[in-house]
């Protein structure tokens, strides 16, 4: 028996249970009320449960159920039968590093912000999945991203919980001779030393740097205190330690990737140490150069000029004038990898262009942002048209069994092995569709929706309760909004995302009495959850997150439109799976993909969409609705009167009268036949493991 809680334990230290229903459940089996408690983290679950009690649990079938799991688990972990073994077995041999400053990979694991971390973590996932040679590189952020409180007035507070190692599933990384492996990096006039930690992620590594350690100066030991946090020297000090950092972590280890991946401009600084390296080794500059692009491929995730970032020349100056003596590298000579405009070395230090100039191979995250990056870098590539800009595209997924919920992936069984079979191919898709009734598509719908409506209900009046408002909340009508503040017969719409201004969260308000028409109509009501979080630093988003917590306060909306706070990747699975339509109205074109809605699909919800990011993609004019036709104006008031117009007319004229238009079974047919056709054209296409895939054969195994 004491071998089998072993097992337990080695189960919660691999996120491969984060993606594998049954072993999820297993956890959840041994206390639901802990499980929730501990924010879903097996390691925290396991500390608060005693072995005499595992023990006793494991004499009955939650033993059986174990053995199983684990049986799985390493039938996974052994398996050579992989797509990269068929496909890329040179990348089976030596791997492929991939550095980027945050990692989505569960809720419990506090190293993500948003949508970026969201993309690494499924990626990472993917990679798994298919057999890559796959190490991550990132930062062991003690504090995390903040947890958003809102107060009574609806402003958001920050709250930086810090996470404890012993709580998490990592391992410190050691040496050969049993001691933590320890690199240093210097940094202005200082020498920083950082630590490491290891997440395993199914058959994949996750290294996190850590310079929170004795040996360092006290104002080095918080670099890697949270995400994104601190001012413009923090953020240098961070970039820094991710990329010359998990360079000298990786030759620590003995590693010699066969390509390393720069997911967005925060890891270029790498590029720095490769060049050194080819520098100690005799070569020139200039061979240096081609021998650390023909090495290095660069993902850009940002649609606007004011989003990539800039250091001025004395603050490079101030922090790589002693790693430049070491380094062999001429101060002006860095200038001219990362300036713009070479004729002016004092100007901005650019990381997106150093990753440009030392990439064999750069790319957008959509067809649209794809054309928006060789339009915004043209000036960098003289001579050649935006068309011959060299950055292509690779449209981004996500990894389909993270997002499926308990309940969706065990209606799928019924029909296939798995969530993945569903989303291997259109065709494949249609075949399984076809075995599934109207009347069982929409009772999986019911089903979803009772479980988003049980979580909203227990999440919103804790949030209540905290904020001091619950009773002045609960006085007009309360035995409704006691008994139920949703209800799973009127169609649902979800808006949770990070609340940047250009998303435009509040579009939807501007015509209250129009919403309100919609909200309360009698026989086709309306309904709205929000969540997400602002930037610590972007009054403006906050400003906009209190001006719906205000309209949701407003007498004709209360219990109708419900604000989430803290929104994290546990609420964002509650809603993905739980809504019937994925409100996104961006200004267009400054969504570079957005994933969130692609992970509606498989749960039966559609897409309304400006038509930005993936979404001009995937539309086809059956599979969701788009929020005008791409329109753009030069004016932002009048883009925002344009657009209101349009998501107002669609909701009124299209999608409301589709929702609640019912045969005499009362199943809305012709809106599960758009169901079915969402699920057979976004799932099979807009994953991670395409898109993994075209990584490897695109970019990976492409040396120029």
């Amino acid at each position: 028996m004491r071998q089998y809680i072993a097992e337990l334990q080695r189960l919660s230290r691999n996120l491969w249970w984060s993606w594998d229903t049954e072993a999820k459940e297993l956890f959840k089996e041994l206390s639901p009320l802990l499980w929730e408690r501990v924010n879903h983290n097996p390691v925290e679950l396991l500390r608060h449960i005693s072995n005499d009690e595992l023990m006793a649990r494991l004499d009955c079938e939650f033993g059986e159920k174990l053995s199983h799991v684990i049986d799985r688990f390493d039938a996974y972990l052994a398996s050579n039968d992989t797509w990269a073994a068929h496909n890329a077995p040179s990348l089976t041999k030596k791997p492929v590093a991939y550095f980027s400053a945050e990692f989505g990979i569960h809720e419990s694991v506090r190293i993500y912000s948003g949508g970026l971390g969201v993309l690494s973590g499924d990626h990472i996932k993917s990679a798994s999945d298919l057999g890559l040679n796959f190490i991550g590189i990132t930062l062991f952020y003690k504090e995390g991203y903040f947890r958003q409180h809102l107060n009574q007035d609806g402003w958001q507070i920050e709250n930086y919980p810090t996470q404890y190692p012993e709580s998490l599933p990592i391992e410190k990384v050691t040496d050969a001779e049993g001691k933590d492996l320890v690199i240093s990096i210097n940094i202005a006039q200082s020498e920083v030393f950082a630590q490491a930690w290891c997440l395993h992620v199914g058959r994949a590594k996750l290294y996190l740097l850590d310079t929170n350690i004795p040996a360092n100066e006290a104002h080095y030991r918080n670099v890697c205190g949270r995400v994104y946090g601190g001012d413009q020297n923090m953020r240098i000090n961070q970039e820094i330690l991710l990329g010359i950092g998990g360079i000298k972590l990786l030759k620590a280890l003995g590693l010699d990737p066969a390509v390393y991946h720069m997911n967005e401009g925060h890891s270029a600084f790498l590029t720095l140490e490769l060049l050194a390296d080819k520098l100690a080794e005799g070569q020139t500059l200039d061979d240096a150069k081609k021998a650390v692009t023909s090495k290095c491929v660069f993902t850009t995730h940002t649609p606007v000029p004011a989003g990539h970032d800039r250091f001025s020349r004395d603050m490079m100056h101030y922090s790589f004038s002693k790693y430049l003596e070491k380094a062999g590298i001429s101060f002006d000579d860095l200038m001219r990898l990362g300036i713009e405009d070479q004729n002016n070395l004092g100007g901005l230090f650019t990381m997106t262009v150093l990753a440009l100039n030392l990439s064999r191979s750069a790319n957008g995250v959509s067809k649209l942002h794809g054309e928006v990056s060789r339009e915004m870098w043209q000036h960098l590539y003289p001579g050649k048209s935006v068309e011959d800009v060299p950055i292509g595209h690779i449209t981004n997924g996500i990894h389909i069994p993270s997002w499926g919920s308990g309940f969706t992936d065990k209606f799928w069984r019924h029909y296939t092995d798995s969530l993945e079979t569903l989303s291997s191919s259109t065709e494949e898709a249609e075949k399984i569709l076809a075995k599934v009734s109207d009347k069982e598509l929409w009772c999986l719908r019911y089903r979803l929706k009772r479980n988003l409506i049980d979580f909203v209900y227990r999440y919103l009046s804790n949030q209540l309760y905290h904020q001091h408002v619950y009773g002045t909340y609960m006085e007009e009508d309360s035995s409704k909004l006691a008994k139920n503040p949703l209800s799973p017969d009127v169609l649902t719409i979800g808006f949770a995302r990070r609340f940047a201004t250009y998303k435009r969260a509040p579009l939807i308000f501007s015509d209250i009495e129009r919403l309100n028409r919609m909200i309360n109509n009698p026989t086709m009501p309306v309904q709205i959850i929000f969540s997400g979080k602002a930037h610590p630093h972007d009054d403006a988003g906050k400003h906009f997150i209190r001006e719906i917590v205000e309209c949701a306060r407003l007498p004709q909306f209360k219990g109708k439109i419900i604000s989430l706070e803290n929104y994290n990747l546990g609420v964002a699975k509650r809603m993905i799976s739980g809504v019937d339509i994925w409100l996104n109205n961006p200004l267009r074109p400054m969504e570079a993909s957005g994933t969130s809605g692609q992970k509606i699909a498989l749960h039966g919800g559609l897409n309304f969409s400006i038509p930005d990011g993936w979404w001009p993609e995937a539309y086809n004019g059956e599979n969701g609705w788009s929020i005008g036709q791409g329109e753009q104006f030069d004016d932002y008031e009048q883009q925002d009167r344009h657009d209101a117009e349009e998501l107002y007319a669609t909701l009124e004229n299209k999608i409301i009268p589709t929702f609640y238009e019912r045969n005499e079974d009362n199943i809305p047919v012709k809106w599960l036949k758009k169901v079915r056709n969402a699920i057979s054209t976004i799932g099979p296409v807009y994953n991670t493991h395409r898109m993994v895939r075209d990584y490897t054969t695109n970019y990976y195994l492409n040396e120029e």
